[in-house]
């Protein structure tokens, strides 16, 4: 490789790895646009849930066939990447596969990255069987449509074409390292398992045109893991790096119990101080008043919208949620996907406003989440249980649920009902107090 190569890798490394970095931040930035929340809380607990299924992957085997070719996907993409470190390292100071010096330990690596990648690309196969022929119901969904859709095969694509041309690039690369006399700076190194079976097409071409075909996939190769590494942002795939911070920072309460209000909590406080004047101004005349629930993204807290980026579309939660398997507008999955929207609809306003949110007159609510989809839930937790990354969509819903009732006084007719009830009556059916023991009578 010239020093001309050496320069042009590492602009691209750079251009690369800096359009990375600005889109990071810019993550960060429309996460931090949620409410604050304190989950810092049992290190232990937290750290234990990330190894057992951020790295461990121990909900996605809950699906077996799914799970064990995730499992394959994921390990082949961490241990395969392993390379690049060596790609890069060559890339910039012009050398060849720079770690052979560790010998029969380089064998077994380059050995292991070739099976993964085989058994990757099997796994893709699969999956785009199960996408695209068996078509799977719950990526039939009404909110798989579009770019969701496109997303999930274009991903599949990605990973095809990235583990052949690193296959081609080794194969060429073997065929180097044996031409009589050598060839240039392609000395023996690596065990080449499934690429050797490939190697054997190059033999009647000419050395040059072999050595143009590893170049070729080798540059190919490095620029399709940046450009990967850039679509993240743009993809659901944005899971394989949000899971880790995402089961660190999940609830770790009981499913079912739910937080109170703090701006509830403080009302009912003051509601029991005998000492307190309802009437009084309140300390910090321009202060905004406490919103109760939500109604945007501002509203929810920073977990739940890092729950939105993580999402990973599976649709497992969804395929498990009561309400969307009778038939009801609700799915889980659309409830998180509809969060992300609005949150890079937020965050580009930002953008475009220099830094500051100017009111577009739309909202998560009715906008993106309609109170039907909402008041459809169950709150079973069936979607918490199944998702893979312990995403919440349930806390969303709530929170939303809770602005109808408390802000806009919008429960549906059953449940004012209901209130009123146990407000009047103590119970939540319409009978007077005096009543409540008839049933313990004799006919």
């Amino acid at each position: 490789m010239s020093y001309l190569d050496n320069i042009l890798f590492a602009v691209i490394l750079i251009i690369g790895a800096g359009y990375f970095a600005s889109n990071v931040k810019k993550l960060i930035r429309n996460i931090k646009l949620g409410q604050d929340v304190n989950r810092k809380d049992n290190s232990s607990e937290r750290w234990k849930n990330m190894a057992m299924i951020a790295l461990g992957q121990s909900k996605m085997i809950k699906r077996p066939v799914a799970g064990i070719l995730h499992i394959i996907v994921y390990v082949g993409f961490v241990v395969i990447n392993i390379e690049v470190l060596e790609i890069i390292i060559d890339g910039l100071f012009g050398t060849h596969r720079v770690f052979s010096f560790l010998g029969i330990a380089y064998d077994v690596l380059i050995g292991s990255f070739e099976v993964l990648a085989f058994l990757v690309l099997v796994a893709v196969i699969v999956f785009w069987i199960r996408r695209n022929i068996i078509k799977l119901k719950r990526f039939m969904n009404p909110e798989m449509e579009g770019f969701p859709k496109k997303d999930g095969n274009i991903i599949l694509y990605f990973e095809v074409v990235l583990m052949s041309l690193f296959l081609i690039m080794n194969a060429a690369d073997l065929h180097l390292q044996f031409v009589d006399g050598g060839f240039g700076h392609y000395h023996q190194a690596g065990s080449f398992p499934i690429s050797q079976f490939i190697a054997p097409m190059f033999n009647g071409m000419s050395n040059n045109l072999v050595f143009l075909i590893e170049r070729g996939a080798w540059w190919l190769h490095i620029s399709g893991i940046l450009v990967f590494l850039n679509y993240l942002y743009f993809s659901k795939h944005l899971h394989i790096l949000l899971a880790f911070p995402n089961t660190y920072f999940a609830d770790l309460n009981a499913k079912g119990k739910l937080d109170n209000l703090e701006s509830v909590t403080n009302e009912v406080k003051m509601m029991m101080d005998p000492t307190a004047d309802p009437f009084a101004a309140p300390a910090n005349p321009d202060a905004v008043p406490a919103k109760f629930g939500a109604s945007d993204v501002q509203d929810l807290n920073w977990v739940q919208l890092l729950n939105a980026y993580t999402c990973t579309e599976c649709g497992r939660c969804t395929s498990s949620c009561p309400a969307s398997q009778t038939g009801k507008k609700l799915s889980p999955r659309k409830i998180m996907m509809d969060t992300r929207d609005r949150l890079e609809e937020v965050g580009k306003n930002i953008d475009a406003n220099k830094g500051t949110f100017i009111e577009d007159g739309r909202s998560l609510l009715n906008d993106f989440i309609t109170p039907e989809e909402l008041w459809a839930c169950t709150s079973c937790n069936a979607c918490v249980e199944e998702c893979p990354v312990n995403i919440s969509p349930l806390s969303i819903i709530m929170d939303m649920r809770r602005y109808l009732v408390m802000e806009q006084s919008a429960a549906p007719m059953e449940l004012n009902g209901m209130m009123t009830n146990i407000e009047n009556n103590g119970a939540p059916w319409q009978y007077n107090q005096m009543d409540r023991l008839n049933w313990k009578s004799e006919d």
